[in-house]
């Protein structure tokens, strides 16, 4: 079975490619499909936009399809950035920009008020159009300074609670274990081991 990953960024393709590397599928990413179209993210919450990306893409290349969408909600900005995270600062924007951006909005907000939760959905499409979505969320807050040197996007910026760190300063391994994405790549795992039993039994 091939899959193919529905986004051109390349830190979200190392983060799946880790967790669904043991899976027994040929992994395929959009690179490797010249005139892919590029889907544009108009939804106005995670699950449309995932949706919308693995159906698209799943159409053009004819293929089983794995995208993914992320949405960052800030308390004391009443759930922004939200949907626009990743271009919270602008078209763009850089992840650094965006946490910039993220950080200047809450200069001066106390600690115990700058709770925060990120939120993936990722969308399994199949060639048909048939789709099916699951999610992952991740509580913590925003610190008021970058931390880290891994991750990518807002995780210099967000701290875990529990672990007294923020998702830059934990390994690959150590993220996947507890994240957003981790959470619901561990849910769509299952659903890709439904489908591979599924063809196999065919």
């Amino acid at each position: 079975m091939e899959l193919v990953l529905a986004t051109g960024n390349r830190d979200k393709q190392r983060e799946m490619k880790a967790f669904l590397w043991d899976l027994g599928v040929t992994i395929r990413t959009l690179d490797e499909f010249p005139g892919a179209p590029v889907v544009v993210e108009d939804g106005e919450t995670c699950r449309a936009n995932a949706g919308k990306k693995a159906k698209e893409i799943a159409r053009f290349t004819g293929l089983l399809t794995l995208a993914d969408d992320t949405g960052l909600e800030v308390d004391a900005l009443g759930g922004r950035p939200g949907v626009f995270a990743a271009r919270y600062a602008g078209p763009q924007a850089t992840y650094a920009d965006n946490c910039r951006k993220l950080l200047d909005e809450l200069e001066g907000v106390p600690s115990d008020q700058r709770g925060a939760r990120f939120l993936t959905v990722v969308a399994i499409a199949d060639p048909s159009s048939s789709v099916e979505c699951v999610e992952g969320v991740l509580q913590g807050r925003i610190t008021d300074h970058c931390s880290g040197g891994h991750g990518f996007g807002y995780d210099p910026v967000f701290m875990v609670p529990e672990l007294g760190k923020t998702l830059a300063e934990l390994t690959l391994d150590q993220k996947n274990q507890i994240s957003h994405r981790g959470q619901a790549l561990a849910k769509a795992k299952d659903v890709l081991k439904r489908i591979l039993e599924r063809n196999i039994g065919a």
